[in-house]
């Protein structure tokens, strides 16, 4: 069975996926609305998409089974609950919330209607994070003790521009979001290939000194001036996690923007710029081809017009030799997927759960396990680096949800 699809937001992001949610076999139409009508328009258009609703009301009202979220990253909260609450299966990018509150209000409205939701991590898919679950499920690692996930994107590599396409007049007040609230590209990276959650956190954050009137707690909506942060996470059954988001960083982003090391007591596995390594008592084997991933369209291509240049190897990236894309529907397959080949999975994995009411990778529970803990991490940085604890919402029910059509619960 097909079911029909609402995207929220047409700016430079979701562009990506409408083109691959439009090209999936269980997709019937793809409607679009922004609050800037003629982005939604000029993105219909480009695509040959269904059309257009006025506003997120209008969408919500209306019969479309499923809505995918690209908006403003601290307001996917609210507006995921309030999609739920209508009716319908929602896919959210990053992150899932900016409070606990907020995310335990998903939780509830997954679990009282049966919906799916599901959080569109990219770095589920990095192929880093898939070839550290591979080894762990084969396990190579021994017992995993220590972890570390690093998000290292400085300003100047696009994010500048990113900012003011988005925010308008006032992009300052937003460019200064808090690094640590945009945690699941790196706990992600880390939790996606190992398992299990953090149970408590130190962190330590660095005060910007740029003077541009980013990161100015005097302009920033957030209050804000850090821009770099160190965490410390303690991992559940013992060990640790080291956790950095880096906005000011001489580092090659364009490159690779999320790394990831993982030791164990049999094996361990890291990752820089442009080398990955395999290594275990007996030596070492380098391991960069396998998740090395090849361009899947020009950096000048026409859909990445909008996009800044610094951004735009992000967007490219295809697949890997660790990806499996035979799993993946055919029509996916002959279309380019960004961010290290996980555009692709991530729009399967959702409308594949939405299809048969089966639960999807980064459900819910797991979406809390990966966004949470760089809340509380925030909270330590603004506490001087006191440990802090961090709640985990335990593990998504069994059966929780219902195949397309049928009658979810109240």
């Amino acid at each position: 069975m097909t079911f029909s699809l609402g995207v929220v937001g047409a700016g430079q992001f979701s562009g990506q996926f409408t083109k691959l949610f439009n090209a999936h076999p269980l997709i019937s139409e793809v409607y679009v609305t922004d609050v800037l009508p003629e982005r939604a328009t000029a993105l219909v258009e480009r695509q040959q998409l269904a059309g257009t609703f006025p506003g997120f009301e209008e969408m919500l009202a209306s019969d479309v089974d499923a809505v995918a979220i690209f908006t403003q990253r601290w307001t996917h909260g609210p507006l995921v609950v309030q999609a739920l609450r209508a009716g319908k299966h929602v896919y959210s990018a990053v992150p899932m919330a900016i409070s606990e509150e907020e995310i335990a209000a998903i939780i509830d409205a997954v679990r009282e209607t049966g919906l799916t939701y599901m959080m569109g991590e990219t770095s589920y898919y990095n192929p880093a994070t898939i070839y550290a679950r591979q080894q762990k499920d084969a396990g190579a690692f021994g017992r995993i003790f220590y972890a570390e996930g690093d998000y290292v994107h400085d300003m100047d590599l696009g994010f500048y521009a990113a900012y003011q396409y988005s925010g308008g007049k006032d992009w300052h007040k937003t460019a200064s979001y808090p690094p640590m609230l945009y945690p699941t590209h790196s706990v992600g990276g880390v939790l996606g290939g190992i398992g299990g959650h953090l149970t408590s956190v130190s962190c330590i954050g660095v005060h910007d000194d740029r003077g541009d009137g980013v990161f100015d707690k005097d302009v920033s909506m957030f209050g804000n001036d850090f821009s770099n942060a160190t965490a410390l996470f303690e991992l559940d059954g013992g060990g640790s996690v080291r956790i950095n988001e880096f906005r000011r960083v001489g580092y090659p982003s364009h490159l690779r923007e999320s790394r990831f090391r993982y030791f164990g007591t049999e094996g361990s596995f890291e990752q820089i710029v442009e080398t990955a390594v395999w290594q275990d008592k007996e030596g070492f084997t380098d391991v960069s081809e396998q998740i090395s991933t090849l361009p899947s369209i020009p950096l000048d291509d026409p859909s990445l017009a909008d996009v800044d240049p610094a951004l735009r190897d992000a967007f490219v990236s295809g697949l890997a030799p660790v990806h499996d894309p035979s799993r993946l529907p055919e029509e996916l397959r002959a279309l380019p997927s960004g961010h290290e080949g996980s555009h692709s999975f991530l729009v399967d994995d959702f409308v594949t759960a939405v299809a048969t009411g089966t639960l999807p990778p980064v459900n819910a529970w797991q979406a809390a396990r990966f966004t949470l803990p760089g809340i509380v991490a925030h909270q330590s940085a603004l506490r001087g680096g006191e440990r802090l604890p961090i709640r985990d919402f335990g593990d998504a029910p069994a059966n929780l949800t219902a195949p397309l059509g049928e009658t979810v619960r109240n």
